[in-house]
C-alpha cells in the first residue's frame, strides 16, 4: 500500500519528530511504500492566495499552484497525519495544506445538489496527534482536530475505509514512561495498518 504521511512540526528534536520517525519506520517495516511529506522541511506555503480562492471552483485549473501535492494525494492508498494540536487546532501549515490541496475535483466533487467524495481510492486514514492539555479539556472545547479527521476527512475517502485516531494528551505533564507507552501503541497500530 502507498501511504502518504503528512507531518507538521518545525522542531526536529520534538516528541512529534519521534512519533513521525516511528510512523515512517514502522510503515516501511510492515511493507508499505511511504511518501513522507514533511511540510516544514519542504517549505510548504499554507497561504491560500486571492487568485487561488478566485479559481477555487475551476476544475482542474484550481490544482495548478499545488499540482505536485495534489499528485501525491491522488497517488496515495492511505494517509497518516502526524501533528501536534495547538490551540485546539491544526498547526497553520497543516490547515493550509487542507485548504490548498483538498480542492474541488481532488477530495470532493461539486454536484447539482451538493457534493460527493472524490478520494475513493484512499482506503485508510490515521492521525497521530499530541495535545498539550488533557482529553477532558479537548472534550470541553469539542476537540476540533478529532472531528476534522474522523468526520470531514473520513467523509471524502472510500465509504468502507478505516479511520484511526491516536492521541497523546497532556503533553505539558508528560513523562518518559507515557511517551514510551504511546510510541509502542503507535508502532503496534502502524504494523497493523
Amino acid at each position: 500500500m502507498r501511504v502518504l504521511v503528512l507531518y507538521a512540526h518545525p522542531v526536529e528534536t520534538s516528541f512529534n519528530a519521534a512519533i513521525h520517525a516511528k510512523v515512517v519506520e514502522t510503515l516501511l517495516k510492515a511493507g508499505h511504500e511511504v511518501d513522507d511529506c514533511d511540510l516544514y522541511a519542504e517549505g510548504f506555503d499554507p497561504v491560500l492566495t486571492r487568485e487561488e480562492r478566485l479559481a477555487y471552483h475551476t476544475v482542474p485549473d484550481n490544482r495548478a499552484p499545488v499540482q505536485g501535492y495534489v499528485d501525491r494525494v491522488l497517488a496515495a492508498d492511505a494517509i497518516v497525519i502526524c501533528s501536534p494540536v495547538w490551540n485546539f487546532g491544526f498547526p497553520a501549515i497543516l490547515k493550509g495544506f487542507f485548504d490548498r490541496v483538498f480542492l474541488p475535483g481532488v477530495s470532493f466533487k461539486i454536484v447539482d445538489k451538493g457534493w460527493r467524495p472524490a478520494l475513493q481510492h484512499v482506503s485508510k486514514i490515521a492521525a497521530v496527534m499530541t495535545y498539550g492539555g488533557t482529553r477532558f479539556r479537548a472534550f470541553l472545547v469539542g476537540d476540533p482536530p478529532r472531528k476534522v479527521v474522523t468526520r470531514s476527512i473520513r467523509a471524502v475517502i472510500k465509504p468502507t475505509g478505516r479511520c484511526l485516531y491516536l492521541a497523546h494528551y497532556n503533553m505539558n505533564a508528560t513523562t518518559p514512561e507515557s511517551r514510551a507507552a504511546f510510541l509502542a501503541k503507535v508502532e503496534q497500530e502502524m504494523l497493523a495498518f
